[in-house]
């Protein structure tokens, strides 16, 4: 099966999505995250970076879970068009707008 390229949207969805799992994150570690979440640490730094930008569902829920995200608010963030990949707030203040 050959894999279709991904178009811009998808990459730029990719990158809200790994800026918005490094917020939520905050001080945690990438290690414990992972394992907590039953993922490779390798799998989620790869997301964080936005280099597999369009991870299997199951990954993004588990990892969702870890961090305390609704799937919703995670979604919600990610498909805002005008949303910059770069964190905006504090750790603290974007984890509390996600839980919301």
């Amino acid at each position: 099966m050959v894999r279709l390229p991904l178009t811009p949207a998808e990459v730029e969805r990719g990158q809200r999505l790994g800026a918005l799992l490094r917020r939520a994150r905050g001080e945690r570690s990438m290690l414990e995250t992972a394992l907590d979440a039953h993922v490779s640490p390798e799998t989620l730094r790869k997301i964080e970076s936005g280099r597999v930008a369009t991870p299997a569902f199951p990954t993004i829920a588990a990892i969702a879970d870890v961090l305390g995200l609704s799937l919703d608010a995670v979604w919600a963030e990610i498909s805002r068009p005008d949303h910059g990949v770069g964190p905006t707030n504090s750790d603290h203040n974007a984890r509390e707008q996600l839980t919301s």
